[in-house]
């Protein structure tokens, strides 16, 4: 059988994208895989630097990969989990999430300082809402402004001291092996993860039984029921996925679900900071969503 795979450009992208290529070969060694490429609406505005809540934040780089789908020119679409919408459009499903890498952000300096230790009014790039308001959080002396690009992009930017330092995440650039530039890795009690951060999200049609089985070999459960949790979360809050929200879901010993999250203001002035279990992971994003919108989550994301 032959597979057509839609996949954005940038470097890492189609490192993912060989990546699951890889993984669906070892269970279907006869399996031929054709790659697509697309360029985005977020692809396509990375030169101009506009943060990306400002262009509209949903399916800024899905959109184009899912009318694709729908129109069959492809099989199936390879995401990093964090950049999909939590609502499926029609006649789309998620058919497999897979290979959750280190869910950290992290940080790059020129100087290989860590947070702590650099000066007030420092310039921190980063184009995330989230990331955004722990910074200021953690460091309100600190200057926060957009950078956009592909990771390499991004770094390079830093480098050539446009930027004293940049958040990334972790995942993306170890996949591209480029951990010689990470000056620290974030701990979680300062830069929780976005929803689903780390995984790799595989749409297909909700109708394809035939590209759903290929899928099912490469679903990790576990993940699935840990980004579930985190992203039920999210979309109870009816947050998009450039909100300044943050969450992170395991498993217990005893096999139920525990979830670490938050809410805050742009500024980092105003947090929500929240701790939950419970054997349902759906039931745990939900309940803890009720609980941030009792203590206040709707006025901060309005």
């Amino acid at each position: 059988m032959k597979l057509v795979i839609g996949t954005r450009t940038s470097k890492l992208a189609m490192w993912q994208t060989h990546h699951i290529i890889a993984r669906l070969q070892t269970h279907w060694p006869e399996l031929t895989c054709e790659i697509k490429p697309f360029v985005t609406i977020g692809d396509r505005t990375q030169a101009s630097g506009q943060p990306l809540p400002e262009i509209g934040g949903k399916g800024l780089f899905t959109t184009e990969l899912e009318n694709s789908l729908r129109e069959s020119e492809i099989d199936i679409a390879v995401h990093s989990l964090k950049d999909l919408p939590t609502q499926y459009p029609d006649q789309i499903t998620l058919g497999a999430i897979a290979s959750r890498a280190d869910v950290r952000d992290a940080l790059v300096s020129p100087t290989g300082q860590a947070l702590a230790d650099l000066p007030a009014g420092a310039v921190i790039g980063t184009s995330s809402l989230r990331r955004q308001a722990q910074i200021l959080a953690a460091r309100p002396d600190l200057i926060v402004k957009s950078i956009r690009g592909n990771v390499g992009t991004r770094v390079q930017k830093v480098m050539d001291g446009l930027y004293d330092a940049a958040v990334l995440a972790f995942a993306g650039l170890h996949r591209l092996e480029m951990d010689d530039q990470i000056s620290q890795i974030l701990p979680l009690d300062v830069m929780l993860p976005a929803p689903g951060q780390g995984a790799l999200g595989i749409q297909c049609r909700s109708a394809d039984e035939q590209v759903l089985t290929l899928l099912d070999p490469i679903n990790d459960s576990a993940v699935r029921h840990a980004v579930t949790a985190e992203r039920t979360f999210l979309s109870t809050l009816e947050g998009g996925c450039s909100a300044p929200i943050g969450a992170y879901a395991t498993a217990t010993d005893s096999g139920a679900w525990q979830m670490e999250s938050i809410i805050l203001s742009p500024d980092g002035q105003t947090t929500i900071r929240l701790q939950g279990q419970d054997d349902n992971a759906a039931h745990l994003g939900r309940k803890m969503a009720q609980q941030a919108l009792e203590q206040g989550a709707g006025d901060i994301l309005g």
